[in-house]
């Protein structure tokens, strides 16, 4: 049954689910599902170890009725036992999805995708609630399974393969959504293409490319991105579904944006060398065009407009301070006052912006 594209609009429709959890919900992407999932008025534990996320991505939900930041690894033993609402919604955002973010912490990225994915489809299983992965692309060709982005390319896989066979259990609502690259405020400057072109030209550069600037990126604005992610989540699809932008400017054309965008007098700077990361495919978004009614529609040149405009701020420090959040405050070493297990607001300054998207 095909969802009503309305509710995935950032203006109107009622979302099918009265709570949700979403693990990863502090990162880049989780974020803005976070609140598109709140402004559709749905409540939502927001679920995050901030390993990789930030708790400055969803500072801006504390205090709204309905928000809880649970401060929790996914893959811990007994997760579920914790959570103890009947969620309608679980999408699982701290799995494999984002290839940057974690290369050289290979065990995390492979505990995340193994137990953090059946600890999120055990929750999913117990209340009946649709459960949906954020996936990634494989790499073109494959990779070397000895190399550095090995650990990506079986993680995808396996958790992938969890939900294929959840989703064959009678009764079972499983399915996957693959993300390819994603722009947005709150985006990740630290890593991945476009983010590391911003913060080099924020430090005035030089604005390295990889190779002679040619290898090309799928660029999806967040915004249309979190419109096909609860599309997918709307409906009963168990095939996975790819998410992506349809225009693939190359390096080169993104990095002289940005640098134009930022109004920074940074060059451009060739290496010369092959890049380091293997290509990925660019995203076949028929299925989602022709089931769900959904494509991208902003251009990989205004989504980086959006992102930059006015152009991020540098990261302040970490802080320890924890605002309220629904009249409560968090203390470290004490129950929270309404009894409700570890919701840890965030007020650390932090800019998580995904790149793949679905970051942990």
């Amino acid at each position: 049954m095909m969802p009503m594209a309305a509710f995935a609009m950032k203006t109107e429709g009622r979302a099918p689910w009265d709570r949700a959890l979403v693990t990863g919900g502090a990162g880049f992407l989780g974020s803005h599902l976070c609140t598109r999932l709140l402004d559709a008025g749905v409540v939502v534990d927001c679920l995050d170890d901030l390993s990789t996320g930030r708790a400055g991505n969803v500072a801006h939900l504390a205090g709204r009725p309905g928000f809880r930041f649970l401060e929790r690894d996914v893959a811990d033993p007994g997760l579920p036992e914790t959570l103890p609402a009947p969620y309608g919604l679980v999408l699982h955002l701290a799995g494999p999805g984002c290839r940057a973010v974690r290369p050289d912490r290979p065990l995390e990225l492979l505990d995340a995708a193994g137990a953090g994915t059946r600890a999120a489809l055990a929750v999913a299983g117990r209340d009946g609630a649709r459960f949906l992965l954020a996936s990634g692309p494989e790499p073109d060709g494959g990779v070397d399974p000895f190399g550095p982005h090995a650990a990506y390319a079986e993680a995808v896989r396996f958790a992938e393969a969890l939900v294929a066979a959840r989703a064959g259990e009678p009764g079972a609502n499983a399915g996957i959504v693959r993300l390819f690259t994603a722009c947005g405020p709150r985006m990740r400057t630290d890593t991945g293409v476009p983010g590391v072109f911003v913060e080099q030209a924020l430090a005035g550069g030089p604005v390295t490319v990889a190779g002679d600037g040619t290898r090309r990126h799928s660029l999806c604005h967040v915004d249309d991105m979190v419109d096909g992610v609860l599309l997918v989540a709307a409906g009963r699809s168990v095939r996975p579904v790819d998410i992506g932008g349809d225009e693939t400017p190359t390096e080169a054309e993104i990095a002289r944006r940005v640098i134009e965008l930022t109004g920074s007098r940074a060059p451009l700077a060739f290496t010369g060398r092959a890049p380091d990361d293997p290509a990925y495919p660019r995203p076949v978004t028929g299925f989602a065009r022709e089931i769900f009614g959904w494509m991208p529609r902003t251009t990989w040149q205004a989504g980086l407009s959006h992102t930059l405009t006015p152009p991020p701020t540098p990261l302040p420090p970490p802080t320890t301070t924890h605002p309220r959040v629904n009249g409560h405050l968090r203390v470290d070493g004490h129950p929270h006052t309404d009894g409700r297990p570890e919701v840890r607001p965030g007020a650390d300054g932090g800019a998580e912006v995904p790149q793949g998207a679905a970051d942990g």
